[in-house]
């Protein structure tokens, strides 16, 4: 008994290799180490003569070292297939767009605002019209030669910009001028690229929510018109009627310049919008904090009339920020910044007198009904005047909002996010109202003028973010989050 029972001890180490002696049988043992405790192993052996021996020290060693073997419990993992494996199929859940989506966006969004501030510098420096014609594809190829400089060269000197203000410019100048705008046009058919490329690529491996195929076609759409509308812009320059008119400036259609300006700032916000959502709902469906609280409720927050309320004048802010930004395509096309270069009076008053604000020489029906809306799209003195209102307008609606969000009721309502957003609007509208001013009084300065273009478009980008924080998590975000507590709670 005392021998079969050495044996036995000796046959779990058979897997490694060693060998039983043969002096002792062989004879099978129904042994089983889930069913002898340890200790009683020990019990039984230690009482056996051969306790004292080498042979007793290395089996008893083999027993004691050996670790039960304990299952490892699949821990849930969240948006692992062990996860919700019993409480909800990864398949069955609608598609929730991964961050590498959101970062996109984001950077497509920040490569729209590069091209916005560089379509300014452009205008301001008068380089928009030194590319005669539009190709969309060769055109991407600048001149490599001196021939081909040349012959470029010569088809600017047909256009009315040279005969009127440009006939002593040489070949070196008109160099910076084509580069500034070649640039400009190089970086909206790189804009194109790498949107609708990376759009194909997700689309194609089912990683957009279920409204992000319309919104992000549609924004694709929209960059390939804006691609033609910035021609149809230069083209209003290139027209010889400029030459029938005295006292004509060569200078491209206002109308035009605020459709090709206002397009641009729509994508970005909706690319900025459209990115900064998919990425705090990725962090949501994770189970991450909303609009920067974790204890707030969304539904309790944004059911709020308070907030509601909140919600709303943000949303007219955002309109109004937009609304001013157009204004400012306006007197740049016009030149109107180059008026009553004081502030905040005009002439000695707040406003120009009223035959200076709508005047009869702007109406071209012969009753004078159009008196109206002409002066105020076509006059350059209109047109700075009612810009100065709506930038005042908008800087004293966001020091509204800002004080509102201060109250303390209103701050306990509002999630941390919110907060911070309005408070980043208030210190972007502060500069801003600076650098206009700048711009005013220092005659259209280039890079400070620059600067004005590139803080409304801030101003806005605060503003976008200030909605995304107040907008509730998209219906996939809430399907994910939801399926993954439910695993938790069932303890998977």
């Amino acid at each position: 008994m005392q021998l079969s029972l050495v044996n036995a001890l000796l046959r779990p180490r058979a897997h490694l290799g060693l060998r039983a002696s043969r002096t002792f049988s062989t004879a099978p043992v129904n042994f089983s180490r889930r069913t002898v405790p340890k200790s009683c192993i020990a019990s039984v052996v230690t009482s056996s003569p051969l306790c004292n021996s080498w042979l007793y020290r290395r089996c008893y060693s083999v027993v004691a070292q050996r670790k039960p073997a304990v299952p490892h419990s699949l821990k849930p993992q969240f948006f692992s297939a062990n996860a919700f494996h019993g409480a909800a199929q990864t398949s069955q859940l609608p598609v929730l767009a991964p961050p590498a989506v959101g970062r996109w966006l984001l950077f497509s969004s920040a490569m729209v605002f590069a091209v916005i501030v560089m379509g300014g510098v452009t205008r301001l420096t008068e380089s928009g019209l030194s590319i005669t014609e539009w190709k969309p594809i060769t055109g991407i190829i600048p001149p490599m030669n001196a021939e081909d400089w040349s012959v470029e060269f010569e088809k600017y000197k047909a256009t009315p910009e040279f005969k009127l203000l440009n006939h002593s410019i040489t070949l070196d100048e008109f160099k910076n001028i084509f580069y500034m705008e070649w640039g400009h046009r190089v970086l909206g058919r790189l804009i194109g690229i790498t949107f609708v490329v990376p759009l194909a690529y997700f689309g194609l491996r089912k990683k957009l929510t279920t409204s992000m195929p319309i919104q992000l076609t549609g924004m694709a759409l929209l960059l390939g018109f804006q691609g033609f509308l910035g021609w149809y812009m230069v083209k209003s320059g290139l027209e010889d009627s400029i030459m029938d008119t005295p006292g004509a400036v060569p200078r491209v259609s206002q109308y035009r310049l605020a459709a090709h300006l206002g397009t641009a700032v729509v994508l970005y916000a909706g690319m900025l919008g459209t990115g900064l959502a998919a990425i705090k709902d990725w962090r949501y469906a994770r189970g991450g904090s909303w609009s920067g609280s974790s204890t707030m409720n969304w539904q309790n927050v944004l059911s709020n009339p308070v907030v509601k309320r909140f919600s709303r004048l943000s949303k007219g802010l955002s309109a109004l920020v937009f609304l001013t930004a157009l204004s400012g395509a306006f007197v740049a096309g016009l030149d109107a910044g180059l008026l009553y270069n004081e502030f905040p009076l005009m002439g000695g008053r707040l406003a120009p007198p009223m035959d200076e604000l709508f005047s009869f020489a702007y109406a071209k029906n012969a009753d004078g009904s159009d008196i109206w809306w002409r002066n105020i799209f076509e006059n350059p003195i209109t047109v700075q005047f009612d810009h100065r209102v709506l930038a005042m307008t908008t800087y004293l609606s966001t020091c509204l909002l800002f004080a509102y969000s201060r109250r303390p009721a209103i701050r306990a309502l509002l999630p941390p996010l919110a907060s911070k957003s309005v408070t980043a609007a208030f210190a972007m509208a502060n500069v801003q109202v600076l650098l206009g001013l700048a711009t005013l009084l220092y005659l259209v300065p280039v890079p400070i003028a620059a600067a004005h273009q590139a803080g409304s478009i801030a101003l806005l980008s605060t503003m976008v973010h200030l909605l995304v924080s107040l907008r509730r998590p998209g219906l996939a975000a809430q399907a994910w989050r939801k399926a993954g507590m439910q695993t938790k709670g069932s303890g998977l």
